[in-house]
């Protein structure tokens, strides 16, 4: 009886051990944030591109819940000193106007810029950040090289 006492301890302790490394983790390099840890990736892909290398780490291109994880998004890229051009997870490529986050998180919160996204030429597909004086949303052509936030949960 002891002995099988002391393995469900055992299998506790070590159950608990693995939730907390999977947060520490997100402490080495990503930013934690309600469960979900970000990480900005300064170098300039196209929005494929940035989605493979977001895989690669076991995440995806950022997608946004709320205003709260969208400030904690801006916070990332700042630390970073990264650039206000950054791709995040939205997309309408299956189905132009329909916005999407590739992680299939639903798409509720927004941040648009005025007249955005407006399909300028009618080829763009990706939503990316950008500053001009405030952080909005807009949409680019998927091709265009930018830096990225990846997301994960722990």
């Amino acid at each position: 009886m002891k002995t099988l006492i002391l393995a469900a301890l055992l299998c506790a302790l070590l159950a608990q051990t693995s939730a907390q490394a999977s947060y520490f983790d997100c402490l080495d390099v990503w930013r934690p944030s309600k469960n979900r840890c970000f990480i900005y990736v300064p170098k300039a892909m196209s929005w494929a591109d940035a989605q493979k290398n977001c895989l690669l780490q076991n995440g995806w291109l950022a997608s946004v819940r709320d205003a709260k994880e969208y400030a904690a998004i801006q916070k990332v890229i700042t630390d970073a000193k990264g650039t206000g051009l950054t791709w995040l997870g939205g997309h309408d490529i299956t189905q132009e106007g329909k916005w999407i986050w590739i992680d299939e998180t639903p798409f509720k919160y927004t941040n648009w810029a005025p007249v955005e996204p407006d399909n300028y030429q009618g080829n763009e597909d990706c939503l990316h950040i950008f500053t001009e004086g405030r952080w909005f949303w807009n949409d680019l052509d998927c091709k265009n090289p930018l830096p990225s936030v990846c997301v994960r949960n722990y």
